[in-house]
């Protein structure tokens, strides 16, 4: 069997026994821009092409590794792998995130319409990305407000920004306030700047993250 169907089907098992509320949807996999594996309210993981329904769920579209769906006129990003929930959030913006090796929440967000990989991080008071990430991202991130921190390899520059958007699953904020540091930092950190503008609610070794306004 090849290596990226091995990885699938093992997907597709951990799917099928993993707790999900009613309402939860998780992308388990694509099949190129046709068709995406998802499994829905705790039931089993059933293939879905664009264009279909399943239930009052529609498949919009695929992507690398995210499809995009639509329920009860919403849509909807997802990423392979992450837990979304679409009902309880009385029409709110709401992304479950699950738990990963340590008991830290990683997930795939977007800034400013770019892919980014982020740790939720209480303990910092703004997003912060790496310098590559911003480079990345094409952020004109020099000519922010420059301040200098104290890192394991020394001293680091940090440029204080504002970002137009962040997506971290079925939420998009505007204009938060960030910081990009010129260190090794290995990913870039969630803070406090759109976590003040979720509710957090942890249930186990899930994270569901509300929009407030």
């Amino acid at each position: 069997m090849p290596r990226h169907s091995s990885a699938l089907w093992l997907a597709l098992a951990l799917a099928a026994t993993a707790p999900a509320r009613a309402g939860d949807v998780v992308l388990v996999g694509v099949f190129g821009h046709q068709a995406a594996v998802l499994a829905v309210g705790g039931g089993a993981p059933r293939t879905v092409h664009v264009g279909q329904k399943l239930g009052d769920l529609t498949l919009l579209s695929v992507e690398g590794d995210r499809a995009t769906i639509e329920v009860d006129g919403k849509k909807s990003v997802l990423v392979r792998g992450q837990t979304y929930s679409t009902s309880g959030s009385g029409g709110r913006q709401v992304a479950t995130l699950a738990a990963g090796q340590g008991g830290h929440f990683f997930t795939r967000g977007e800034v400013n319409g770019g892919e980014v990989r982020f740790v939720v991080d209480t303990g910092a008071t703004v997003i912060t990305l790496p310098a590559a990430d911003a480079d990345r991202l094409g952020l004109d991130y020099r000519r922010g407000r420059i301040y200098s921190t104290q890192t394991a390899s020394g001293t680091a520059k940090v440029y204080r920004i504002t970002l137009d958007t962040v997506r971290i699953g079925g939420i998009e904020l505007h204009n938060v306030d960030a910081s990009v540091i010129e260190s090794n930092l290995p990913v870039a950190l969630l803070g406090m700047s759109f976590l003040n503008r979720v509710e957090m609610t942890r249930d186990g070794d899930r994270m569901t993250l509300t929009r407030r306004y």
